[in-house]
């Protein structure tokens, strides 16, 4: 188990990014670079899975139970901190098995997970209490993490990813799946301080509703600091274009940093296109969080 948490023994580094489009809107743009943490288990997904390994273990639990599809980052992450805890892993996988196993499943089998491919209307029922019940019935008393890390403790571990940076900035960028990730950073902000998500879903208005019920479970009773921006999306989850995979190359040539192409991409375009429309002052101090799972990108032919 301690392997896991040794995994953020080194430093996490922050990149200042150099470009012609924050330089000339006199912004300053950095990257905190949580990819670097494990290639695996990259980015917010450590920060999601700590407190919930711990529980587990502190419970005694030996199994745990998760779901993700077939390229889902939380899988991969939760084989291999799982392996690495001496945690038997249980992954409900979206849609039906295809064979040969793609890269990410393969891993995660590799890692000992169990793989159980369902339908989508099954997968729909992963938050039910009846449909959570049966899985315990089918695979025994196992610890039930939700789709992507999104709980209390999720949150509680997304809290501390501002721990590993320099707090002198203004606003801090993340993308959004379940939302677990920005309600951790906002619970984590400085007064006058900003947080803006950006959904990588399609109709991500919803995420506003997730944000105050997460909240609302930590008692936050801080100001409104938090947007979510909703227009970023790429015609939704896991969906892409040419014009973002332009941007992911682009920003590659620049920077020397591989972003992935379901959540940062999108967020780093997100955060681009808003510099150049003049949506923050000059002399704003901007960080971006990587939130890892680049091995997703082997979902793409680009």
């Amino acid at each position: 188990m301690d392997a896991f948490y040794d995994l953020l023994a080194r430093p996490v580094s922050t990149t200042k990014i150099t470009n012609s489009i924050p330089d000339r809107s006199k912004v300053e743009l950095s990257v905190l670079r949580l990819d670097k943490i494990d290639r695996m288990i990259s980015g917010n997904k450590y920060f999601k899975l700590k407190y919930n390994l711990a529980e587990a273990r502190d419970k005694n639990y030996e199994s745990i139970l998760t779901f993700g599809g077939a390229f889902s980052n939380h899988i991969v992450a939760t084989a291999a901190a799982g392996k690495i805890a001496g945690l038997h892993t249980i992954g409900i996988i979206r849609g039906e098995k295809m064979t040969p196993l793609n890269p990410s499943l393969s891993f995660a089998e590799s890692c000992g997970m169990q793989l159980h491919f369902i339908s989508r209307s099954d997968y729909r029922k992963k938050n039910e209490s009846g449909y959570l019940h049966f899985l315990k019935n089918r695979f025994g008393d196992c610890f039930i993490i939700p789709e992507g890390g999104a709980n209390k403790n999720g949150i509680r571990g997304c809290a501390e990813i501002l721990n590993y940076c320099n707090k002198d900035f203004d606003v801090v960028c993340c993308s959004c799946g379940t939302g677990t990730m920005l309600a951790g950073i906002i619970l984590s902000l400085n007064p006058g301080q900003k947080a803006i998500g950006f959904s990588a879903l399609k109709n991500g208005t919803f995420l506003n509703t997730e944000i105050e019920k997460f909240l609302t479970d930590f008692n936050f009773s801080g100001n409104k600091n938090y947007e979510i921006k909703t227009e970023y999306h790429f015609g939704g989850y896991g969906k892409i274009n040419d014009s973002l995979v332009s941007f992911f190359k682009k920003f590659l040539r620049e920077n020397s940093i591989v972003l992935d192409l379901v959540y940062t991409s999108k967020m780093l375009f997100g955060v681009f296109d808003l510099i150049e429309k003049n949506y923050f002052k000059p002399n704003t101090k901007i960080l971006a969080i990587h939130s890892g799972g680049v091995q997703g990108n082997e979902g793409f032919k680009i």
